[in-house]
Protein backbone atom coordinates (compact mmCIF):
# COMPACT_ATOMS: atom_id res chain seq x y z
CA UNK A 1 0.00 0.00 0.00
CA UNK A 2 3.10 2.52 1.11
CA UNK A 3 4.31 1.42 -2.50
CA UNK A 4 1.34 2.39 -4.66
CA UNK A 5 0.65 6.02 -2.57
CA UNK A 6 4.60 6.35 -3.32
CA UNK A 7 4.49 5.80 -6.87
CA UNK A 8 1.06 7.56 -7.72
CA UNK A 9 2.66 10.66 -5.79
CA UNK A 10 5.50 10.23 -7.38
CA UNK A 11 3.80 10.03 -10.77
CA UNK A 12 1.76 13.20 -9.96
CA UNK A 13 4.73 15.16 -8.99
CA UNK A 14 6.43 13.89 -12.87
CA UNK A 15 3.30 15.19 -13.98
CA UNK A 16 3.10 18.55 -12.46
CA UNK A 17 6.85 19.19 -13.09
CA UNK A 18 6.24 18.27 -17.07
CA UNK A 19 2.70 20.66 -17.28
CA UNK A 20 4.90 23.28 -15.49
CA UNK A 21 8.02 23.01 -17.81
CA UNK A 22 5.65 23.43 -20.74
CA UNK A 23 3.49 26.27 -19.39
CA UNK A 24 6.94 28.15 -19.05
CA UNK A 25 8.50 27.16 -22.10
CA UNK A 26 5.29 27.85 -24.45
CA UNK A 27 4.50 31.58 -22.11
CA UNK A 28 8.57 32.42 -23.48
CA UNK A 29 7.67 31.61 -26.90
CA UNK A 30 4.26 33.33 -27.53
CA UNK A 31 5.70 36.41 -24.97
CA UNK A 32 9.13 36.39 -27.60
CA UNK A 33 6.73 36.16 -30.67
CA UNK A 34 4.80 39.03 -29.39
CA UNK A 35 7.56 41.09 -28.95
CA UNK A 36 9.05 40.48 -31.81
CA UNK A 37 5.59 41.40 -34.01
CA UNK A 38 4.92 44.50 -32.03
CA UNK A 39 8.36 46.14 -32.21
CA UNK A 40 9.75 47.70 -35.28
CA UNK A 41 13.24 47.72 -36.50
CA UNK A 42 13.92 51.34 -34.62
CA UNK A 43 12.72 50.26 -31.30
CA UNK A 44 15.06 46.79 -31.49
CA UNK A 45 18.12 49.66 -32.29
CA UNK A 46 16.99 51.39 -29.36
CA UNK A 47 16.61 48.74 -26.60
CA UNK A 48 19.93 47.25 -27.54
CA UNK A 49 21.61 50.50 -26.53
CA UNK A 50 22.26 52.45 -29.72
CA UNK A 51 22.35 55.90 -29.38
CA UNK A 52 19.11 57.93 -30.83
CA UNK A 53 21.20 60.24 -33.20
CA UNK A 54 22.99 57.09 -34.42
CA UNK A 55 19.48 55.06 -34.82
CA UNK A 56 18.07 58.41 -37.07
CA UNK A 57 21.37 58.01 -38.70
CA UNK A 58 20.83 54.24 -39.61
CA UNK A 59 17.08 54.52 -40.71
CA UNK A 60 16.79 58.07 -42.30
CA UNK A 61 17.20 57.96 -45.78
CA UNK A 62 18.06 60.72 -48.48
CA UNK A 63 15.23 62.94 -49.62
CA UNK A 64 14.80 63.13 -53.29
CA UNK A 65 16.25 66.22 -55.25
CA UNK A 66 16.49 66.64 -58.25
CA UNK A 67 19.87 68.04 -60.51
CA UNK A 68 19.58 71.85 -60.69
CA UNK A 69 21.65 71.67 -64.33
CA UNK A 70 19.88 68.79 -65.50
CA UNK A 71 17.22 68.92 -67.68
CA UNK A 72 13.52 68.65 -65.90
CA UNK A 73 12.94 64.64 -67.20
CA UNK A 74 16.36 63.56 -65.98
CA UNK A 75 15.93 65.59 -62.30
CA UNK A 76 12.25 63.56 -62.46
CA UNK A 77 13.75 60.41 -62.86
CA UNK A 78 16.56 61.29 -60.15
CA UNK A 79 13.16 61.48 -57.77
CA UNK A 80 11.62 58.47 -58.70
CA UNK A 81 14.91 56.78 -58.56
CA UNK A 82 15.26 57.71 -55.04
CA UNK A 83 11.87 57.00 -54.12
CA UNK A 84 12.30 53.52 -55.36
CA UNK A 85 15.61 53.39 -52.99
CA UNK A 86 14.12 54.39 -49.88
CA UNK A 87 10.84 52.20 -50.36
CA UNK A 88 13.24 49.36 -50.74
CA UNK A 89 15.09 50.56 -47.79
CA UNK A 90 18.35 50.84 -49.71
CA UNK A 91 20.18 53.50 -47.79
CA UNK A 92 23.08 54.10 -50.79
CA UNK A 93 22.34 57.33 -52.88
CA UNK A 94 21.30 56.95 -56.41
CA UNK A 95 24.70 57.89 -58.08
CA UNK A 96 26.29 55.04 -55.70
CA UNK A 97 23.85 52.63 -57.15
CA UNK A 98 24.47 53.57 -60.36
CA UNK A 99 28.16 54.26 -60.11
CA UNK A 100 27.77 50.17 -58.94
CA UNK A 101 25.93 48.72 -61.56
CA UNK A 102 27.90 50.88 -64.42
CA UNK A 103 31.12 49.12 -62.28
CA UNK A 104 29.39 45.80 -62.57
CA UNK A 105 28.21 45.92 -66.08
CA UNK A 106 31.93 47.36 -67.46
CA UNK A 107 33.44 44.02 -65.54
CA UNK A 108 30.77 41.71 -67.15
CA UNK A 109 31.65 43.39 -70.51
CA UNK A 110 35.50 42.81 -70.40
CA UNK A 111 34.89 39.45 -69.01
CA UNK A 112 32.28 37.89 -71.81
CA UNK A 113 34.91 39.69 -74.33
CA UNK A 114 37.95 37.81 -72.80
CA UNK A 115 36.68 35.05 -72.71
CA UNK A 116 35.63 35.35 -76.18
CA UNK A 117 38.87 35.70 -77.01
CA UNK A 118 39.91 32.88 -75.32
CA UNK A 119 37.89 30.96 -76.74
CA UNK A 120 39.03 31.31 -80.47
CA UNK A 121 35.69 33.79 -81.29
CA UNK A 122 36.78 36.47 -83.55
CA UNK A 123 36.25 39.97 -81.41
CA UNK A 124 33.55 41.62 -84.21
CA UNK A 125 31.70 44.73 -83.27
CA UNK A 126 28.82 42.33 -83.45
CA UNK A 127 30.34 40.35 -79.86
CA UNK A 128 31.27 43.84 -78.27
CA UNK A 129 27.42 44.53 -78.94
CA UNK A 130 26.59 41.14 -77.62
CA UNK A 131 28.69 41.51 -74.56
CA UNK A 132 27.88 45.27 -73.49
CA UNK A 133 23.96 43.63 -74.01
CA UNK A 134 24.76 40.82 -71.61
CA UNK A 135 26.54 43.19 -68.94
CA UNK A 136 23.48 45.80 -68.85
CA UNK A 137 21.12 43.09 -68.43
CA UNK A 138 23.45 41.54 -66.01
CA UNK A 139 24.19 44.99 -64.18
CA UNK A 140 21.30 47.08 -64.77
CA UNK A 141 17.84 45.21 -65.82
CA UNK A 142 17.60 42.24 -63.45
CA UNK A 143 18.66 44.26 -60.19
CA UNK A 144 16.31 46.91 -60.95
CA UNK A 145 13.84 44.34 -61.28
CA UNK A 146 14.94 42.77 -57.88
CA UNK A 147 14.75 46.45 -56.41
CA UNK A 148 11.53 47.32 -57.69
CA UNK A 149 10.01 44.37 -56.31
CA UNK A 150 11.21 44.75 -52.89
CA UNK A 151 9.64 48.68 -53.46
CA UNK A 152 6.56 47.67 -54.56
CA UNK A 153 6.20 45.52 -51.99
CA UNK A 154 7.16 47.99 -49.20
CA UNK A 155 5.03 50.17 -50.73
CA UNK A 156 1.50 48.85 -50.53
CA UNK A 157 2.73 47.26 -46.68
CA UNK A 158 2.86 50.54 -45.79
CA UNK A 159 -0.41 52.00 -48.09
CA UNK A 160 -2.04 49.08 -45.90
CA UNK A 161 -0.39 50.25 -42.44
CA UNK A 162 -1.73 53.77 -43.04
CA UNK A 163 -5.32 53.89 -42.32
CA UNK A 164 -4.24 51.75 -39.11
CA UNK A 165 -1.97 54.43 -38.26
CA UNK A 166 -4.36 57.27 -38.92
CA UNK A 167 -6.99 55.73 -36.33
CA UNK A 168 -4.16 55.17 -33.43
CA UNK A 169 -3.34 58.98 -34.19
CA UNK A 170 -7.09 59.87 -33.97
CA UNK A 171 -7.23 57.73 -30.70
CA UNK A 172 -4.37 59.59 -29.66
CA UNK A 173 -5.50 63.33 -30.05
CA UNK A 174 -9.63 62.42 -29.03
CA UNK A 175 -7.43 61.12 -25.48
CA UNK A 176 -5.94 64.60 -25.11
CA UNK A 177 -2.11 63.76 -26.45
CA UNK A 178 -0.48 66.76 -28.42
CA UNK A 179 0.42 65.85 -31.86
CA UNK A 180 4.25 64.96 -31.18
CA UNK A 181 2.91 62.47 -28.65
CA UNK A 182 -0.11 61.08 -30.75
CA UNK A 183 2.96 60.51 -33.39
CA UNK A 184 4.76 58.63 -30.38
CA UNK A 185 2.34 56.31 -29.78
CA UNK A 186 2.75 56.00 -33.49
CA UNK A 187 6.05 54.92 -32.92
CA UNK A 188 5.68 52.38 -30.32
CA UNK A 189 2.39 50.61 -31.75
CA UNK A 190 3.17 49.77 -35.38
CA UNK A 191 5.57 47.93 -37.04
CA UNK A 192 7.78 48.78 -40.31
CA UNK A 193 7.29 50.44 -42.34
CA UNK A 194 5.12 52.88 -40.87
CA UNK A 195 6.69 52.43 -37.35
CA UNK A 196 9.85 53.44 -38.33
CA UNK A 197 9.37 56.17 -40.60
CA UNK A 198 6.98 57.82 -37.72
CA UNK A 199 9.88 57.32 -35.02
CA UNK A 200 12.54 59.53 -37.95
CA UNK A 201 10.26 62.26 -37.49
CA UNK A 202 9.24 61.93 -34.17
CA UNK A 203 13.41 62.08 -33.55
CA UNK A 204 13.90 65.03 -36.06
CA UNK A 205 11.21 66.69 -34.35
CA UNK A 206 12.91 65.77 -31.18
CA UNK A 207 16.47 67.39 -32.50
CA UNK A 208 14.48 70.90 -33.27
CA UNK A 209 13.00 70.48 -36.97
CA UNK A 210 9.53 71.75 -36.93
CA UNK A 211 6.91 69.30 -37.49
CA UNK A 212 5.40 70.16 -40.63
CA UNK A 213 8.44 70.15 -42.39
CA UNK A 214 9.42 66.36 -40.58
CA UNK A 215 6.15 65.02 -42.06
CA UNK A 216 6.84 66.87 -45.06
CA UNK A 217 10.26 64.76 -45.18
CA UNK A 218 8.86 61.96 -44.86
CA UNK A 219 5.74 62.58 -47.77
CA UNK A 220 8.91 63.17 -50.09
CA UNK A 221 10.79 60.20 -49.26
CA UNK A 222 7.69 57.84 -50.06
CA UNK A 223 5.81 60.07 -52.65
CA UNK A 224 2.35 58.17 -52.08
CA UNK A 225 -0.55 60.12 -52.16
CA UNK A 226 -2.08 59.02 -49.13
CA UNK A 227 0.75 60.75 -47.06
CA UNK A 228 0.76 63.73 -48.59
CA UNK A 229 -3.20 64.69 -47.76
CA UNK A 230 -2.07 63.63 -44.34
CA UNK A 231 0.81 65.92 -44.06
CA UNK A 232 -1.66 68.75 -46.09
CA UNK A 233 -4.36 68.06 -43.47
CA UNK A 234 -2.17 68.52 -40.26
CA UNK A 235 -0.45 71.79 -42.34
CA UNK A 236 -3.57 73.08 -42.23
CA UNK A 237 -5.11 72.51 -39.26
CA UNK A 238 -1.73 73.97 -37.50
CA UNK A 239 -2.57 77.10 -39.73
CA UNK A 240 -5.92 77.66 -39.36
CA UNK A 241 -7.09 75.24 -36.20
CA UNK A 242 -10.15 73.09 -36.34
CA UNK A 243 -10.94 69.64 -35.15
CA UNK A 244 -7.35 67.68 -36.27
CA UNK A 245 -9.14 64.37 -35.20
CA UNK A 246 -12.30 64.75 -36.95
CA UNK A 247 -10.54 65.44 -39.94
CA UNK A 248 -7.71 62.67 -40.01
CA UNK A 249 -11.18 59.92 -39.28
CA UNK A 250 -12.30 61.18 -42.70
CA UNK A 251 -9.44 61.06 -44.17
CA UNK A 252 -9.16 57.41 -43.09
CA UNK A 253 -12.16 56.22 -44.52
CA UNK A 254 -11.39 58.25 -47.93
CA UNK A 255 -8.12 56.18 -48.36
CA UNK A 256 -9.96 52.54 -47.30
CA UNK A 257 -12.75 53.25 -49.88
CA UNK A 258 -10.02 54.66 -52.41
CA UNK A 259 -7.74 51.36 -51.44
CA UNK A 260 -11.07 49.00 -51.55
CA UNK A 261 -11.08 50.80 -55.52
CA UNK A 262 -7.75 50.47 -56.59
CA UNK A 263 -7.73 46.62 -55.74
CA UNK A 264 -11.14 46.43 -57.64
CA UNK A 265 -8.98 48.10 -60.24
CA UNK A 266 -6.01 45.68 -59.66
CA UNK A 267 -8.29 42.54 -59.60
CA UNK A 268 -9.97 43.89 -63.48
CA UNK A 269 -6.34 44.46 -64.60
CA UNK A 270 -4.78 41.33 -63.26
CA UNK A 271 -4.78 39.22 -66.64
CA UNK A 272 -3.20 42.95 -68.78
CA UNK A 273 -0.60 43.38 -65.94
CA UNK A 274 0.14 39.82 -65.81
CA UNK A 275 0.80 39.37 -69.62
CA UNK A 276 2.57 42.81 -69.28
CA UNK A 277 4.65 41.40 -66.69
CA UNK A 278 5.51 38.25 -68.83
CA UNK A 279 6.02 39.89 -71.93
CA UNK A 280 8.59 42.37 -70.14
CA UNK A 281 10.73 39.84 -67.75
CA UNK A 282 10.55 36.72 -70.26
CA UNK A 283 12.64 37.87 -72.95
CA UNK A 284 15.05 39.43 -70.33
CA UNK A 285 15.76 36.04 -68.09
CA UNK A 286 15.46 33.85 -71.23
CA UNK A 287 18.93 35.78 -72.84
CA UNK A 288 20.63 35.87 -69.43
CA UNK A 289 19.93 32.40 -68.86
CA UNK A 290 20.86 31.13 -72.18
CA UNK A 291 23.96 32.84 -72.34
CA UNK A 292 24.89 32.16 -68.70
CA UNK A 293 24.47 27.99 -70.00
CA UNK A 294 25.28 28.22 -73.54
CA UNK A 295 27.84 31.62 -74.60
CA UNK A 296 28.30 30.00 -78.26
CA UNK A 297 24.83 29.78 -78.45
CA UNK A 298 24.90 33.65 -79.26
CA UNK A 299 29.19 34.06 -79.72
CA UNK A 300 28.60 31.66 -82.82
CA UNK A 301 26.28 34.47 -84.75
CA UNK A 302 27.62 37.31 -83.90
CA UNK A 303 30.81 37.16 -85.74
CA UNK A 304 28.18 37.82 -88.78
CA UNK A 305 28.00 41.21 -89.60
CA UNK A 306 24.35 41.45 -90.28
CA UNK A 307 24.43 40.39 -86.67
CA UNK A 308 25.18 44.05 -85.35
CA UNK A 309 22.59 45.26 -87.54
CA UNK A 310 19.70 42.68 -86.80
CA UNK A 311 20.68 42.41 -82.44
CA UNK A 312 19.92 46.65 -82.44
CA UNK A 313 16.86 46.24 -84.20
CA UNK A 314 15.67 43.62 -81.99
CA UNK A 315 16.73 45.61 -79.20
CA UNK A 316 14.73 48.83 -80.51
CA UNK A 317 11.49 46.59 -80.95
CA UNK A 318 11.88 45.19 -77.35
CA UNK A 319 12.25 49.08 -76.25
CA UNK A 320 9.35 50.12 -77.78
CA UNK A 321 7.13 47.26 -76.90
CA UNK A 322 7.92 48.11 -73.19
CA UNK A 323 7.07 51.49 -73.66
CA UNK A 324 3.95 50.35 -75.41
CA UNK A 325 3.07 47.81 -72.46
CA UNK A 326 3.77 50.17 -69.93
CA UNK A 327 1.36 52.90 -71.15
CA UNK A 328 -1.35 50.60 -71.35
CA UNK A 329 -1.30 49.13 -67.95
CA UNK A 330 -0.72 52.56 -66.22
CA UNK A 331 -3.69 53.29 -64.73
CA UNK A 332 -4.38 55.92 -62.20
CA UNK A 333 -7.00 55.37 -59.82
Amino acid sequence: MGDAVLRLATMLALFAFVVLITQFLVGRFVERSGKRRAVNKRLRLIESGVDRDMVVAMLRKEVPRGLASAPPWLSRWMKSFRRTLNAANIRASELQVAAYMAVGAAAVACLIIVGAALSGFQITLGVVQLAFAIAVVLAFLLPWMVIGRLADARRRRMESQFPIALDIFVRGLRSGHPIPTALQLLTEEMDDPVGSEFGIVSDEIAFGLDLREALARMAERWGLPDIHMFVVSVSVQMETGGNLAEILENLSKVIRERASMFMKVRALSSEGRMTAIILTALPILAFAGLFLTNPGFYLEVATDPIFFIGFGGLILLYVIGFVSIRHMIDLKV
